[in-house]
């Protein structure tokens, strides 16, 4: 165990390698991006480790997401609780935490405080704008990264230093490409994580940290860096000379969207409560069908959806991607808890 880190402590240095071990990250996001980076951090040694995720693991995982089996599959377990079960196996020095939740403006400052590292291994933009905000309003630095096809690019939000997500609204591509419409090879994955963790390993050791946006993609043998530091923004909202964090503010919350071209919508009530999911599933019997439950979630067949009920309340709604319809079937299916 003493040389656990020996050459890792070779290369960054003992004291460095001290600051490593008393670091914190959390990553918001537990697929392809966030296991990989969540496997490379753990065996670095980062004293703490939280992962954030709302999703299950599902079989189309497995090609790109490295923490997860096909047991974790068939038992549908949630992926920050999958997560961590591998991990503290791969390292039991450190402390992992798993939070089964939805990231949104209401939830996301208490999930960050304490910790030194934000990284980003979100599958959609409006996520990550929110974490800017929490962010840069906590003053934590944050890596984006992203990933689709064979294209991906990653860039550090450090505050007060460089722009922020928000002042690159304009100048980032948004072309609606996800894994779900055009798929994902996992070499790129692993480039972007290894920039991302470089860059977490840098700011926990103190290291200089250009804002320098950079984009490969392995197909095609192309790659880009752009220096954004003329992109500050005096008057940007999220980190400007007046910021009002316009993504943690309550009107601001989604409380139903499409999962990233899966034919599924998540529902998120509007307030917090905790559900007893023995209870749902007895009141269920007879008026749905393939049952399964686990300590995390409730899944079963009602009429034509397939859906998985999380005990705080949230639930996917398969075989739809109309928001109407899914909160309808989801009233309709709350209806039986209250009976």
């Amino acid at each position: 165990m003493k040389t656990r880190y020996s050459r890792q402590e070779l290369f960054l240095g003992k004291e460095s390698q001290k600051k490593v071990e008393s670091g914190s990250v959390i990553i918001i996001g537990a697929g392809a991006l966030g296991s990989s980076s969540a496997e490379m951090l753990a065996r670095a040694g980062v004293g703490k480790l939280t992962i954030v995720d709302r999703d299950y693991v599902e079989w189309s995982n497995l090609q790109r997401q490295q923490l997860y089996s096909e047991a974790d599959v068939r038992d549908k377990l949630p992926k920050a609780f999958a997560a961590k079960k591998r991990l503290e196996q791969i390292n039991s020095g450190i402390d992992i935490n798993s939070l089964i939740e939805d990231v949104h403006g209401l939830n996301i400052e208490e999930m960050i405080k304490g910790h030194d590292v934000i990284l980003d291994a979100t599958d959609n933009f409006e996520t990550r704008l929110i974490v800017n905000d929490a962010a840069v309003k906590h003053d934590i630095p944050f890596i984006m990264g992203a990933c689709v096809s064979s294209y991906g690019s990653t860039f550090p939000v450090i505050p007060n230093v460089t722009p922020c997500l928000h002042c690159l609204l304009n100048h980032l591509p948004v072309d609606g490409m996800t894994c779900e419409t055009v798929g994902v090879i996992s070499p790129i994955v692993q480039m972007v994580t290894a920039t991302q963790v470089t860059y977490a390993l840098k700011i926990l050791t103190g290291a200089q940290i250009s804002p320098v946006l950079r984009s490969l993609d392995m197909w095609k043998d192309e790659k880009a860096e752009i220096d954004l530091t003329r992109l500050k923004n005096s008057h940007c909202p999220t980190c400007g000379e007046q910021p009002t964090y316009p993504y943690l503010k309550f009107e601001n919350q989604m409380k139903s969207d499409v999962l990233c071209g899966r034919d599924a919508v998540q529902i998120r009530p509007a307030t917090s409560r905790v559900f007893e999911l023995n209870v749902f599933m007895d009141r269920l019997k007879g008026n749905a069908t393939n049952l399964l439950i686990n300590p995390f979630l409730l899944s079963c067949v009602f009429g034509e959806f397939r859906i998985v009920f999380f005990r705080d309340g949230r639930a996917i709604v398969h075989g739809t991607h109309d928001k109407r319809i899914a909160r309808s079937v989801y009233s309709r299916l709350l209806q039986y808890y209250s009976a």
